[in-house]
């Protein structure tokens, strides 16, 4: 993995180049845009680079990796890599554009750092970079190549269009859409928990990408569910994509969907099963719960869900009729401000010490940042090992380099 010389040169300078990530990252990506503003338009999502939380992810997607060199060297940080190939391959990042990224990073941390970035240093830290960039380069060629051989399609080129049958309107502000191949091909392998991308094409001739999960699997067609997004929400300005689907997206449309990608997807087998969420991270548990149901599975299954009230909780007629199905699962939802009565004990946010955790228990999580430390705080306290925590966050993944 990383050279002896190298692993000394990143552990002294790891502490200096850690502390300006936070003035190295809007720097890169000011260089980058400038470059190549079609980048910005047609790649980057423009909601995350407005509010910064973009800028934390690949903060901290890089310091975890050089961590992870210098800790065990001989290894390199798997879980961390599969997650983030995932959503590269889905959106479209390309081989190539590492080449983009790596002359204008290096170009702010030489602007930032200044003389501190000696040739030993730099050398060093280019080191790391393309130990990273070659092995996502690897996994997402491989993700991309079975992903093409499936569909029978060019792995340069996975988007394929979609024709919108039908529309459901879960509650005031979630929208379910169905799809299907308007190319007349099959429809791309999925599992639950997965996501798909969806290319939408704006007003002002932007091609914004985001990735919604499948929230059901229905026969001949993909499901995904979309929740209007405001900037009180969001942390920045509205969700423009989101926001622009439910307003303009009907029946007998078309639009461009990538295949389903995600590294967090239900496992086989016939352990127990906590699926924890809340808000709009139901849609993947969901899915994975209406997976469970079509196996006839007779796995123990605990559901886990928070919302506001009853009215904002979408897919609650599903929790209720996908239980129902499963012989041995059982539901617990948390209203913070319930409508009408309410058990006393289920009323405000999660709290797992009420709910039984069966021994041996994996656990799927979604939902907000401050949610999904909670719970695997209060997983962990119930003594369910880190290792069988899986989560899936909407957006960039804060939390990349940790053992959740």
């Amino acid at each position: 993995m990383l050279s002896a010389k190298s692993a000394e040169v990143v552990e002294a300078t790891l502490p200096v180049v850690g502390g300006a990530i936070g003035d190295i990252t809007p720097l890169f990506y000011q260089k980058m845009f400038a470059a190549h503003p079609e980048l910005l338009s047609d790649l980057f999502n423009r909601g995350n680079q407005a509010n910064g939380s973009q800028r934390q992810a690949l903060a901290g997607s890089i310091a975890a990796f050089a961590t992870a060199l210098i800790a065990t060297p001989d290894s390199r940080p798997d879980a961390l890599l599969a997650r983030i190939a995932h959503k590269h391959v889905s959106v479209g990042i390309s081989n190539d554009q590492y080449r983009i990224v790596h002359e204008h990073l290096f170009a702010a941390i030489v602007e930032v750092l200044g003389e501190a970035v000696t040739p030993e240093v730099a050398a060093a830290w280019d080191e790391v970079y393309w130990l990273m960039a070659n092995a996502l380069t690897a996994i997402e060629d491989r993700l991309r190549d079975e992903s093409a051989a499936a569909q029978g399609l060019d792995p340069a080129d996975l988007w394929r269009p979609y024709t919108v049958v039908a529309r459901y309107q879960e509650t005031d502000d979630v929208t379910t859409y169905l799809v299907r191949p308007a190319d007349g091909k099959p429809l791309p392998p999925a599992k639950p928990g997965q996501y798909v991308s969806v290319r939408a094409e704006l007003p002002d001739g932007a091609r914004q990408i985001r990735q919604y999960s499948l929230s059901g699997a229905p026969d001949g067609a993909l499901q995904f569910s979309v929740k209007r997004a405001t900037a009180e929400i969001a942390g920045g300005p509205d969700g423009e994509v989101s926001n622009h689907l439910q307003e303009t997206l009907r029946a007998g449309d078309v639009l461009h969907l990538a295949p389903p990608f995600g590294d967090v997807a239900l496992a086989e087998g016939d352990g127990p099963v906590l699926l924890a969420s809340a808000g709009i991270g139901n849609t993947p548990l969901t899915a994975m719960l209406a997976g469970l149901a079509a196996a006839g599975s007779t796995r123990r299954v605990v559901t886990v869900h928070g919302d506001r009230d009853q009215l904002s909780h979408a897919f609650r007629a599903d929790l209720t009729q996908l239980t129902a199905k499963l012989p041995n699962a059982a539901a617990h939802v948390f209203y913070e401000r319930p409508l009408g009565d309410w058990p006393a004990d289920r009323t405000g946010l999660v709290d797992l010490s009420t709910v039984e955790i069966p021994a041996g228990t994996t656990a799927y999580l979604c939902g907000p940042l401050p949610f999904l430390r909670a719970v695997r705080g209060q997983l962990l306290a119930a003594g369910v090992p880190a290792a069988d925590i899986h989560y899936e966050v909407f957006g960039p993944d804060l939390w990349l380099g940790q053992d959740a």
